[in-house]
Formats: structure tokens, sequence, C-alpha cells
């Protein structure tokens, strides 16, 4: 009975030292570093990273940016990464983070913006986010922040199935771009092509800043923005047409809760209209004198 017992104890105790074995080598399971994930498109002496190779730093000067984009295209998803801003006096700078189907700026091209432009000492950094569909944009939603982007680490997020686009700061939707079959021909709403994930730093001064008033202060450079914590859900595309790009509903950023904001979502959503909106397209009568047929979509669908 002793014998029993004693054989008993030991077998539980090497079933407890290889549960624990196991939990630890899963614990020791290094995060993907930037290699996993991303190639640099120009500049590499202007990129650089953290020791651990967690934390990617872009720069800006007078010669050149820096860019990277995702190893892999993909059609539907969610998409994330943290981003610091540059910070001080960063007026003509512009750090886009965005979705393309195409490498360049190509006249076909399917596009998913988050641009954040510049700003003089004090001043608030706008978020510019915009739509392509074959080349065609004019989509331009802009919004203040809430927060300093430029003191910590923020999310930032695209939401992409066939029923919406939703951008994110930190988890609150920003923008809600809608699909309809109401438009059979639908010249909007970019859901055929799939696309890479890019981000990059660059010069914009003709533009970004009070329309081009305010010039980068060449002075102040490198301009550093930096980023960390990668996440993507998606549909990885693998030619000529992978099975996940059909709506079956099996991936949660497909499912019916996906196609439309939750009542927390809705609530923060209204909150970010009343008071973060800087410039909507789809009320700009002057440059649109007949809105786009999109504009007439509800967005609390």
């Amino acid at each position: 009975m002793e014998t029993r017992k004693s054989c008993s104890s030991m077998a539980a105790l090497f079933l407890f030292i290889a549960a624990l074995m196991a939990s630890s080598s899963i614990a020791a399971k290094p995060t993907p570093s930037f290699e996993d994930n991303f190639n640099i498109m120009w500049s590499e002496n202007h990129f650089t990273t953290s020791e651990d190779g967690q934390i990617w730093n872009l720069a800006l000067d007078n010669d050149t940016g820096c860019g990277f984009q995702t190893k892999h295209m993909y059609r539907f998803g969610w998409f994330s990464m943290k981003l610091k801003l540059v910070g001080g006096d960063s007026a003509g700078v512009v750090t886009a983070y965005y979705m393309c189907s195409e490498n360049g700026a190509g006249p076909e091209r399917d596009e998913i913006d988050f641009e954040f432009l510049g700003n003089r000492t004090g001043q608030p950094y706008v978020i510019q986010t915009n739509v392509y569909k074959n080349g065609t944009g004019n989509r331009e939603m802009r919004h203040s922040l809430w927060f300093d982007p430029t003191k910590d680490y923020h999310s930032y997020s695209i939401l992409w199935n066939n029923h919406q686009l939703v951008f994110f700061v930190d988890r609150v939707p920003i923008r809600v771009y809608k699909n309809s079959d109401k438009f059979p021909n639908n010249d909007f709403f970019p859901n055929q092509k799939p696309m890479y994930l890019f981000s990059s730093i660059w010069n914009a001064d003709e533009w970004a800043t009070r329309g081009g008033l305010e010039k980068t202060d060449w002075k102040k450079a490198p301009f550093v923005s930096s980023y960390k914590d990668f996440a993507v859900e998606g549909c990885r595309w693998k030619d000529p047409f992978p099975a996940c790009v059909s709506t079956t509903t099996e991936n949660w950023w497909d499912q019916y809760d996906a196609w439309h904001l939750s009542k927390t979502q809705k609530m923060d959503y209204a909150w970010v209209q009343r008071n973060l909106v800087v410039y909507d397209y789809c009320q700009d009568h002057e440059r649109f004198p007949t809105l786009p047929w999109e504009c007439s979509i509800s967005p609390w669908a």
C-alpha cells in the first residue's frame, strides 16, 4: 500500500514538473521581432531598434525619411500598432501608417490611411484619415486628439471587413466608413484587393501644417517616430484566392458583431463626432456640391 502511494506521489510530482517546464517554455517563446513581420522600404540607415528589437524608430532629416512594410498582404482583418509621434516642433513632418494594395502610389491602388500631421511646438497634432478605391481618394477626415501623442505610445488600429472600415485610436472608434449593397457599382469601398501595411516618415511641408504655411525647421532634425506591439488578426493573402476572404464568419473580425459598432462604441463615436472632428469631406459642400454616394450611408447602422 505504501509503495503504491509513493509511486502515485512520484507520478504526480513528475506531471507537475513536466507541466511547469512546458509553461516555462511557452512563456520563454520569443516575441516576434521587426524582421519577422516587416521589410525596410528605403533608407535603412535611418532605421534603428531598441536592444531587444521590440521598439522601432524611423528618422527624417534633410536628406531623406524612412519607411517599412509588412512581408505579407492581407484582405480583411484587425491591424494594430502602437506609435509615439515626433515631439516638439514637427511642422511639415508627416508620419504615415496605412494599408495599400501596391508598393507605390499606383493609379489603380486601394488604400486606407492614417496620417499624423506635425505641428509647431505647443499646438495639437491632427490625424488625417483617407480611403482610396481604384486610385481615387479625396475622402479625407481630420481629427484632433484627447491626449499628447508625443509623450507615450498609443494604439492606432484598423478594422476591415466587407461591411465596414473602422479607424480606432486606443480602441475608440474615430471614423466609421461603411459599405452598402445599395450601390452595386461600388466605386468607393475597397474590398477586392489585398493590401500590405506600411509606415513611413517624410517631409510634406507644402501642405501638412496649416495648408503649407508652416515649413519644416531642419535645425530641429532628426525627427523620430517610434513603433512597437504590431498585431494582426487577418486573412493573409495567398494566390490565387485564399479561402479566408469568403464571408464565412469563422473569424471574429468577419462576424456579425464586427459589422457595426457596439453600444459602447457608438457612445464613444458620438463623443468623438461632437468634440474632435476638424474636417469631414461629407460636410464640405463647397468642394463637393453633389456629395459622394457614400456620404448618404449611416455609420450608425
